[in-house]
């Protein structure tokens, strides 16, 4: 009876947690918030660790992990009975010593707070935000000292925290978000230790559960130890979809303009990367009738009248999705055709670089005549050379054109070795080249595992040198393309979801080639699993462009929430795919139990890590959310679905008290069905439910 009731009560609060983060997006109300949520977790709460209790657990790891549990919604309890949260809202020499609570009424502070200037931080030369800064003066008493509260920084006083929340319009007023929870934080961060301990402790545990599974014979013995094998271009057409030919500049000096420097994105790239985008916006490929992107955007700019094709402004379709699209292909051309992307001309006065297009209205008071005067001719100058084929001299003007803008840049002008980076990271559309090899060979050694296992035959021991020399230079090249990502953005590539589609197949990768000498199947696994990801990014809304870090995301614990999360994510993938070809080998082969049960084995020799890791990244997330939000836990939609992951996913481990699945096919139902968690939790918010984590 006991036992039914936590499976009940386990599932409920899955459902409802589920169902929550739906009911917040369509009708704004919060379900957590509710009193009997609360009691939902306390009931569930009571009756796992009467349950417990019952099985006279006394392995010490695996107490000590359910014990976090306990201790960790004991937080979160008092957390919800005695936090304060509020906001300060100041303007530039104003003081307060009261805050706001979100029912309006007013409390008074134990200090006096004043705003002596708030600053926006600009990346040199752009006005993308690098972070926000309140410089404050606080009195307590007779003592007075000064506190800045930026964005991961936070200022502490007397039991309250300030945060920065927000802004003003003008730039000259401040909002500060505040919270008190001296009771909820410590509790909740002594169940996180315990938590911490326990999930490295179960996998190094000689005795505990994953290093049973370790030892186990069927992967001693090898019998997934399956012979394996084998084998792409951009797959780009260059030719256009009218045949016709255009004027464009020589190749040579179109690669010249391509070198230049602009403002793009919100950050000084070569004007090459401008040149990709407004190709692949207008035609989706990097190139048009074997014309460069450079070739293209050169073309409409100097032989307008031969290039704009009013049928690129028709749409291809009747839906509003096509509308869309050509509407969003004449905004380009117009907005290249007047002038106001082409932002090359920088110019620093007073330490600060301004960047302007021949359009821009230029500071009079700043910009000298001579260089005003400049701006507002070069390109006439070009166009004239162009029109009279003197390239030699157009040449020269562009070369002229580079020298200006390093005499007049200042800092806000890349590095020799970010912009080398960033032109060999667009020359190679990695993640076009790496799906295509990817998924065709997983999907060819996928087929040559099945026919094996029918026909019982061997392959050739070349064939898996062959794949595995395949997938040893897909990871060399995936691993060039992340760290030219990272050198010319100056961050770890992991801030969105282009980055972590990329960064989830590099892992895979990497545990395939690391763990492929003891289990032959996993090189299947690493080329189809890491060339889904791969295709994701591709063809998706994601978006590939390198832009700066969101201020709030300039945090080292982001590099170790996303990574430590992908992990989890590239090891539970690896239980999806052993589920996914253990049932279809039972469906094909009847009386393959030895070879679904290894794949059972081997999931498990995931799964374990994988739990560890998902449990460590939520844990890392919480302490990054309480010190950039003032708050660890928000029931945003990605961290309740991460929570939910966690809690599917945990219910195969728990086999003494659910001996179902000690049987290998209810257990790869099980595992493979819970998949679905993981891709709503990765996809399903982003694209439909939105929050906090919606830009991942």
């Amino acid at each position: 009876m006991l036992k039914k009731a936590l499976v009940i009560l386990y599932l409920v609060v899955v459902v409802v947690m589920a169902a929550a983060t739906f009911v917040e997006k369509s009708s704004g109300q919060r379900l957590y918030d509710a009193w009997w949520f609360t009691v939902l977790w306390a009931f569930l709460a009571a009756v796992s660790v009467a349950w417990f209790l019952k099985r006279r657990v006394n392995r010490l790891s695996v107490v000590l992990l359910h014990l976090s549990f306990v201790v960790i919604l004991l937080g979160a309890l008092l957390t919800h009975l005695s936090s304060r949260q509020g906001a300060i809202y100041l303007r530039e020499g104003e003081q307060t010593s009261q805050y706001i609570m979100p029912d309006e009424t007013k409390q008074d502070l134990p200090f006096t707070l004043r705003l002596d200037t708030f600053r926006i931080i600009y990346h040199e030369g752009t006005m993308a935000a690098a972070d926000y800064e309140s410089h404050l003066t606080l009195t307590d008493g007779q003592h007075q000292w000064h506190e800045t509260v930026s964005m991961n920084n936070i200022c502490s006083h007397s039991g309250i925290r300030l945060y920065q929340s927000s802004y003003d319009a003008d730039g000259h007023g401040s909002i500060l978000a505040l919270n008190s929870d001296p009771w909820g934080i410590p509790v909740t961060y002594t169940g996180y230790a315990l938590l911490f301990v326990s999930l490295v402790w179960i996998l190094l545990d000689p005795k505990g559960a994953y290093r049973q599974v370790l030892r186990s014979p069927l992967l001693r013995n090898g019998v997934l130890c399956f012979a394996l094998s084998l084998t792409c271009t951009d797959g780009m057409a260059a030719n256009g979809t009218d045949g016709t030919a255009r004027t464009v500049l020589p190749q040579e000096t179109a690669e010249r303009f391509g070198r230049l420097n602009m403002v793009y994105n919100d950050r000084v790239c070569p004007l090459q990367t401008y040149a990709l985008d407004f190709t692949k916006k207008l035609y989706g490929k990097r190139s048009y009738q074997g014309y460069s992107a450079e070739q293209v955007l050169t073309g409409y700019l100097f032989f307008t009248d031969e290039w704009v094709d009013e049928s690129l402004f028709q749409p291809k379709g009747s839906d509003a999705k096509e509308a869309r699209k050509a509407e969003n292909r004449q905004i380009v051309v117009t907005q290249l055709l007047q002038g106001t992307t082409m932002k090359v001309f920088p110019f620093t006065s007073h330490g600060k670089t301004t960047w302007y297009a021949p359009t821009d209205e230029i500071d009079t008071l700043s910009v000298p005549a001579e260089n005003r005067l400049y701006m507002r001719t070069c390109f006439m100058l070009l166009y004239e050379e162009i029109a009279a084929g003197n390239y030699e001299t157009v040449n020269h003007y562009l070369d002229k054109m580079l020298a200006y803008q390093q005499q007049n840049g200042g800092s806000s002008i890349p590095s020799d070795t970010r912009l080398q980076a960033e032109r060999l990271y667009n020359s190679v559309p990695f993640a076009t080249i790496l799906f295509m090899v990817c998924l065709t060979l997983g999907f060819l050694t996928l087929v040559l595992f099945i026919w094996q296992l029918v026909s019982g035959r061997k392959t050739k021991r070349w064939l898996n040198r062959s794949a595995c020399t395949v997938l040893a230079l897909s990871f060399v090249a995936l691993t060039l393309c992340l760290s030219l990502r990272w050198i010319v953005s100056g961050s770890i590539p992991m801030s969105n979801g282009y980055e972590t589609m990329l960064l989830l197949a590099w892992l895979i990768q990497l545990l395939t080639l690391a763990l492929y000498h003891r289990f032959r199947i996993l090189l299947t696994f690493g080329f189809l699993l890491s060339g889904f990801f791969l295709l994701v990014s591709h063809i998706s809304q994601m978006d590939p462009q390198i832009g700066h870090l969101m201020p709030v995301l300039n945090s080292p614990l982001l590099t170790l929430h996303v990574s430590i999360i992908m992990m989890a994510f590239a090891l539970l993938s690896l239980t999806f795919i052993c589920g996914l070809t253990a049932l279809i080998i039972n469906i094909i082969k009847k009386g393959a139990t030895e070879s679904i049960e290894a794949l059972a084995m081997l999931s498990r020799v995931f799964l374990y890590p994988a739990l560890t890791t998902l449990g460590l990244g939520i844990f890392i997330g919480a302490l990054w959310a309480n010190i950039s939000w003032g708050n660890y836990w928000s029931w945003d939609p990605k961290e309740t679905w991460a929570l939910i992951t966690f809690m599917v996913y945990a219910v195969v481990v728990h086999a003494q008290s659910f001996p179902v699945f000690r049987r290998p096919i209810p257990y790869h139902v099980f595992v493979t069905l819970a998949f679905l968690t993981l891709l709503m939790t990765y996809f399903g918010v982003n694209y439909f439910l939105g929050g906090m984590h919606s830009y991942a």
